[in-house]
C-alpha cells in the first residue's frame, strides 16, 4: 500500500519545514499549529495537551481494539551545523534527536489510516511535549499522563519509535526486551566558606572540594559494577565561584546514571550519594545532595515484539538487537497505559550519519516511508487481534544477531529514491 492521502513528497516537505523550524520543550506552539493542519479532518483532534501537545484520535469503521502511537515533539538545544536548505533558522535550537522524523512518520501512519480505515478498532495519535529533559524539570509524558487526555483507557498496545543513525535507512531495529535504559539524574551542591585566595587556610574551598569529588564518583561506579552490567555514568556540568581572587563558597555539578538491571541501578544510586556525602565531610563542606528524572527503563512487551518480527519482514528489513542502549526516554511512563513497543528506524545514508544529539545530525529520508509501514503494518495487526498468534508463529530471532524473515531472505520493501 502507497503512502495513500500523504505520499512520500509531502513527508519529506512536512519533515523538512519541522527541522527548519524547530522548537523547544513547551514551546511547540507553531510545531503543534503545523501538526493540526495536517491532521484536520482526519479525526477528532484535541489540542494543548501537556500545555503544547496535541491528540488526535482515528476511528476504525467498528469499535475494537486500541493503539496509542507517540511521537515527540521538541527540539534541542544545540546549533544546527549542517549546509542543507532546511537547516534550522532559530539560533542553538535544532531538532538533533529526530523528533522531526518521529512527527512525519506518525502524521503519515495517521492519513494512511484514515484513507483506508481498518474494519474495527481505533488509532489514537499522541504528539507529545517535552521529551528533553533538564535537570529537575517535568517530563512532557508525565504531564500527559496527569491530564488524563484518553480517558484513562487501557490501549491494546502502545506504539513509538526513534531514529537510529546506527542502522541503515530501510531498517527497523527491534530490541528483544529492553528499548532504552533507565536513567537517574542528580545535582550534588556543595557549601564552603569564602577566604581571600591570599589566606585559603581560612576558607573551605568548594571548587577544589568539587573536582575531587567528581573523579572519585567516576572512580567509585566503575570499581562498583561488574564487567557484564551495562552502565554509563556522567557528570555533565559544572559550576562554581565568584571570582579568581577568592576560595569559591559553592559548587555544583548535574550529571546521570544511566543501568539496565533494577538491582544494579539501586546498588549504584546508593554508591553514587555514599562517596558525594563522603567527599564532602573530607574537605569540611555542606552538602545537598538531589535525585531528579528517575526515568525507568523502556521495556519491550514480548508478545509485540514477536508481532514485529512476524509482521514486518518482507515490508522493510527488520534488524534483531540483542544489546540494549543506554539511551532513555520518558516514552517509558506511557507503558502505564498499555502492552508497548518502542522501535529503532535506521535513518543511515550511504554516506554515514552524524551521532543523535551532534549539530550535524541528520536523516537518509528514505527512513520515511520505513517508518510508516512498520508502524501502519503493527497498528493494522492489532486492531486484527493479531496479538495471541504472535508467539506461536513467529520464530526466534536467528543466532547470528539478525532477525528472520526480510533480513535472512534480503528482502526489502519498496523504498523510494528521496535524498537526505
Amino acid at each position: 500500500m502507497e503512502l495513500v492521502g500523504d505520499g512520500i513528497d509531502r513527508l519529506v516537505e512536512l519533515r523538512r519545514h519541522l527541522h527548519q523550524y524547530p522548537e523547544l520543550r513547551f514551546t511547540e506552539h507553531g510545531t503543534a499549529k503545523v501538526l493540526a493542519d495536517r491532521m484536520a479532518g482526519l479525526g477528532e483532534i484535541r489540542t494543548e495537551v501537556a500545555r503544547t501537545g496535541l491528540v488526535v484520535h482515528l476511528p476504525g469503521i467498528a469499535p475494537g481494539p486500541a493503539v496509542l502511537l507517540r511521537a515527540d515533539m521538541d527540539a534541542y538545544p544545540v546549533q544546527d551545523a549542517k549546509d542543507v536548505p532546511y537547516a534550522s533558522v532559530h539560533p542553538g535550537v535544532c531538532h538533533a534527536c529526530g523528533h522531526d522524523v518521529h512527527m512525519t512518520v506518525a502524521v503519515g501512519v495517521a492519513r494512511r489510516f484514515a484513507a483506508d480505515p481498518p474494519p474495527r478498532g481505533s488509532l489514537t495519535v499522541l504528539f507529545q511535549p517535552a521529551e528533553e529533559i533538564p535537570f529537575g524539570e517535568e517530563s512532557g509524558a508525565a504531564l500527559v499522563l496527569a491530564e488524563e487526555p484518553f480517558g484513562r483507557p487501557r490501549f491494546d498496545a502502545v506504539l513509538g519509535l526513534h531514529c537510529w543513525p546506527e542502522l541503515p535507512a530501510g531498517t527497523v531495529g527491534v530490541d528483544r526486551e529492553t528499548a532504552m535504559a533507565a536513567k537517574d539524574a542528580f545535582r550534588v551542591l556543595l557549601r564552603g566558606r569564602p577566604a581571600h585566595a591570599a589566606t585559603p587556610a581560612r576558607g573551605r574551598d568548594a571548587i577544589l572540594g568539587l573536582t575531587t569529588l567528581v573523579s572519585s564518583l567516576h572512580a567509585a561506579v566503575a570499581r562498583s559494577r561488574d564487567p557484564h552490567d551495562l552502565v554509563a555514568f556522567n557528570v555533565g556540568t559544572i559550576a562554581g565561584g565568584r571570582t579568581q581572587s577568592l576560595v569559591a563558597d559553592r559548587a555544583e555539578a548535574t550529571g546521570t546514571l544511566r543501568t539496565h538491571d533494577p538491582a544494579v541501578r539501586a546498588r549504584l544510586k546508593e554508591v553514587v550519594e555514599r562517596v558525594a556525602r563522603q567527599q564532602a565531610a573530607a574537605f569540611d563542606l555542606g552538602i545537598e545532595f538531589t535525585w531528579a528524572n528517575e526515568m525507568p527503563a523502556i521495556r519491550n512487551t514480548p508478545e509485540l515484539v514477536a508481532l514485529a518480527h512476524r509482521e514486518l519482514p518482507g515490508h522493510v528489513e527488520v534488524a534483531d538487537l540483542a544489546e540494549p542502549p543506554l539511551t532513555t526516554d520518558d516514552f517509558a511512563l506511557l507503558g502505564a497505559l498499555g502492552p508497548s513497543l518502542y522501535v529503532k528506524l535506521g535513518v543511515r545514508g550511504a554516506a554515514g550519519g552524524a551521532p543523535l544529539h551532534s549539530a550535524e545530525f541528520d536523516v537518509d529520508e528514505r527512513c520515511l516511508h520505513t517508518g510508516v509501514t512498520a508502524l501502519d503494518r503493527l497498528t493494522r495487526a492489532v486492531l486484527a487481534g493479531a496479538l495471541s498468534a504472535a508467539d506461536s508463529q513467529a520464530g526466534p530471532p536467528a543466532e547470528d544477531g539478525r532477525g528472520g524473515g526480510a533480513a535472512d531472505a534480503g528482502a526489502t520493501g519498496p523504498v523510494p529514491a528521496v535524498g537526505a
